[in-house]
């Protein structure tokens, strides 16, 4: 047995790739448009990932668009995906710019919490040694829920 995907269904495909590639900086492996099922399946993988990805031998993250509208909700009983960066202040930094809000700051330089556009929690973890604390992090308080 291996672990193959994450299936995460979301309401804005345009507005989740946005986040889920620019922001958070997963690339799309390969993508399945279903006419008559009147879906798309988007998978996406940690740049580290994506060689292996390709061969089906790393874990993605399955972006499920429902054409027919949907209101989907309870995000957070999902529980979260997570994520190793290279370097915890710069990716909050970046997806900050994008306007994502960092729910739960990286105060301690090794871990941050953020949202997706459909309440998807994700958490993002320093890779190896968590770094020094850095203003404006350090004293930084949460926001909402994560």
């Amino acid at each position: 047995m291996r672990y193959l995907h994450t299936m995460v269904r979301v309401s804005d495909l345009d507005a989740s790739l946005h986040f889920y590639c620019e922001l958070l900086g997963l690339v799309e492996v390969r993508r399945h448009e279903n006419p008559q099922g009147r879906y798309t399946l988007v998978f996406l993988a940690a740049p580290e990932d994506l060689e292996r990805a390709r061969r089906e031998q790393a874990p993605m993250v399955e972006l499920t668009y429902n054409w027919d509208p949907e209101v989907y909700t309870g995000g957070r009983n999902f529980g979260h995906l997570a994520y190793a960066v290279d370097d915890i202040y710069a990716a909050c930094e970046r997806l900050q710019a994008g306007g994502v809000v960092i729910n739960r700051p990286p105060r301690d330089g090794r871990m941050a919490f953020v949202r997706s556009p459909d309440g998807i929690s994700i958490e993002l973890l320093q890779k190896g040694e968590a770094l020094a604390p850095r203003e404006p992090w350090a004293s930084m308080p949460n926001v909402g829920t994560w």
